[in-house]
C-alpha cells in the first residue's frame, strides 16, 4: 500500500511540474503570438508527450495548429518545456495538420528536418 501511495504521490508531482511548466510557457507566448495557447494545451498535449508513439492529432488538435502562429509560438519554447514534450512530435503535427514547419526553422533547439 506504501508504494502504491508513493507512486502515486510521485505521478501527481509529476503532472503538476508538467503543467506548470507548460502553463509558464502558454503565458508567455499567448501574451506574444497569434493562436489559442490554452486550447493547444488542452487538445494538443497528448500527442506531443515524450513518452508513447507518434500518432496522428486528433481534428481538434489540427483546427487549433491551423491558426496559430507558429513560428511565434516555437520562439517561446525554454529548455523546460523540451523537458517534457517531444519537439520531433511537435514539428510531426504540425506537418499532420497542413502546417509544416520550414525546413531548417528552429522551435526552441529543435531544428527542423523534414518538408
Amino acid at each position: 500500500m506504501a508504494i502504491s501511495m508513493a507512486r502515486f504521490m510521485l505521478f501527481t508531482i509529476v503532472i503538476s511540474s508538467f503543467a506548470l511548466i507548460i502553463s509558464n510557457n502558454i503565458i508567455m507566448a499567448s501574451a506574444q503570438c497569434a493562436g489559442d495557447m490554452q486550447g493547444l494545451m488542452q487538445e494538443c498535449a497528448r500527442y506531443v508527450q515524450k513518452s508513447g508513439p507518434m500518432v496522428p492529432p486528433s481534428a481538434a488538435c489540427c483546427d487549433v495548429v491551423k491558426n496559430l502562429d507558429l513560428p511565434c509560438v516555437c520562439s517561446h519554447i525554454t529548455s523546460e518545456v523540451e523537458g517534457v514534450i517531444s519537439m520531433e512530435k511537435a514539428a510531426f503535427i504540425a506537418q499532420a495538420c497542413g502546417k509544416p514547419l520550414a525546413r531548417g526553422s528552429h522551435c526552441g533547439s529543435y531544428i527542423v528536418q523534414g518538408n
